[in-house]
Order: structure tokens, then C-alpha cells, then sequence
């Protein structure tokens, strides 16, 4: 990635890539994505850590509001208290940069309120426009960082523990943590995971349903295969879907989660329904 950066030209502060490098650099990026969970301690430079927040402020956003913030912590005690928010995982306490992204309807409703303007921004339809320029401002951020050779891991941990993330961090009314980014040099590379066939997520015209021998089909190839053989050995259960179902996504913490979450909304403002 270093070395098409490198050969690429510059005109008036911009690195100008060829279309064969554009492509190149986006194929490398896209399609050999992984999520890293080993990180050396080296520091994010300050030029690229803006570059890659820079990249999250061009993503689409509603109206042109940015519904969005990006906290972004390095500083080491502050990452030690977080830790315990994302289950103790070892990487918030390696990787040199945590960025907490948060749905942010609070800026824009100060903004409309300092100008008699009269925001209705309040609410759960408000809620989901930030949550989506949020998560595409976190997507435009982890691109960029891959391609200045960072390494990125979504933390889904965030909405488990979204109360004590939003006091640690001191989040005010109208803003709400949905996911951690971990941003650092890696210190691991693992294989690609897999994914399911693109005939099982896209759907040409309409929404085609599936037939039972097609939701088999669609799965064959994860279930067969060595790591599933691993899991279901370890788990003492017959099937994939029953470690997903009984093990790590159970109904009781499904509710749980939503139920604080719920409360946060509420809470936070998002509810004036």
C-alpha cells in the first residue's frame, strides 16, 4: 500500500492515483478486510489518524447534518477504564486509539436552538437517521485506516454496555454510543473469514424468499467446515445454529440488552414520540 502511495502524484496538496491504482488499493482494502485483535503499541501519526477522520466526515450523511460524533481516546488511563466496557478484551488496552461512534443529534439541535429554530429531532425516526450517518462515517473511517496499513476491529460490545460508555466518556443528552472502532499497527494476520454466498444476501428486483433447501444450501459450506467441526465439539451442541442461539447471542441477554438500551434512549432524548 506504502509503495502505491509512493508512486503516485501529487498536484496541489492531493495524491493523485492512476485508475489501475485506484483499483488496486480499493480491491486490497474491500476484499482482503479483516478484523484485527492483536495490535503493537506503536502510535497512530497524527497526519494519518486526521486523514482517516477526515475520510469519516465525507461519508453521505442525512441532509447534510452529520447526526454523528467520533470520541476518540488515546490516552491510556481513559482506555483502562473502557476496557471492562468491552468484556476485558485485550485489544482496548493494546491498540493506540479507541473511537467510540456515537448517533449525535445534540450539536444539531444546540445549532437550530441559537438561531429560534425549532428542532423535532427528539425522536426514534431521528435516532435511526443518525444511527445511519454514524455507521457510514465508522465505515469511511475504517477504509481509510486499512488503507494506511491500520488494522480495525468493531467492538459490538458498545450497545451491552452503552450507559457506563456514555458516562466515562461524559456523553451529553441527544448522543449515544452504537460502536467501537480499535484503530492500531497489527500485531497478527489471520486468515480471511468466510462469508456466505452473495446469492444470500442480494435480491435482484424484489425481495425473493427462501425455500428450506435453499437456506440449507446457502450454509453448507460454513457448517462443513473444519471451524464449525471445532465449535460444535467444544460446545457439546449438534449444530451452528445452536452456538449461535445457546451460546453467544442467548434470549435472556438479547432482552437485557435491549431493555437497558431502551431505557438509554429514552434517556438520552430519543423518545419524544
Amino acid at each position: 500500500m506504502k509503495n502505491i502511495r509512493g508512486a503516485a502524484r501529487r498536484h496541489a496538496g492531493y495524491v493523485i492515483f492512476t485508475p489501475v491504482q485506484i483499483i488496486f488499493v480499493m480491491k486490497s482494502v474491500l476484499f482482503k478486510h479483516r478484523s484485527i485483535r492483536k495490535f503493537r503499541p506503536t502510535p497512530i501519526p497524527e497526519e494519518v489518524l486526521r486523514e482517516c477522520l477526515e475520510a469519516a466526515s465525507r461519508a453521505s450523511t442525512c441532509g447534510n447534518m452529520q447526526l454523528y460524533s467520533l470520541v476518540v481516546t488515546r490516552d491510556e488511563t481513559l482506555r483502562e477504564r473502557l476496557a471492562p466496557c468491552h468484556f476485558n478484551q485485550p485489544m482496548v488496552r493494546q491498540a493506540p486509539c479507541v473511537v467510540t461512534v456515537c448517533a449525535d443529534i445534540h450539536r444539531f439541535t444546540m445549532w437550530c436552538e441559537q438561531r429560534d429554530a425549532d428542532p423535532a429531532y427528539d425522536n426514534f425516526a431521528w435516532f435511526l437517521n443518525a444511527s445511519t450517518d454514524a455507521l457510514l462515517a465508522a465505515q469511511n473511517l475504517c477504509v481509510e485506516a486499512e488503507m494506511h496499513g491500520l488494522g480495525i476491529c468493531y467492538l459490538g460490545t458498545t450497545i451491552y454496555t452503552a450507559g457506563d460508555i456514555s458516562q466515562i466518556l461524559e456523553l451529553p443528552k441527544g448522543v449515544i454510543p452504537l460502536t467501537t472502532v480499535v484503530l492500531g499497527y497489527p500485531d497478527e494476520s489471520p486468515e480471511l473469514t468466510d462469508r456466505l454466498p452473495l446469492e444470500a444476501v442480494v435480491h435482484y428486483e424484489k425481495y425473493t424468499d427462501y425455500t428450506a433447501a435453499e437456506i440449507d444450501e446457502l450454509w453448507a459450506e460454513r457448517e462443513e467446515s473444519e471451524l464449525t467441526k471445532r465449535l460444535l465439539a467444544e460446545n457439546g451442541l449438534p449444530n451452528l445454529a445452536q452456538v449461535f442461539t445457546q451460546r453467544r447471542y442467548v434470549r435472556k441477554d438479547n432482552l437485557a440488552i435491549s431493555e437497558s438500551y431502551f431505557a438509554l434512549l429514552k434517556e438520552k432524548g430519543f423518545f419524544n414520540n
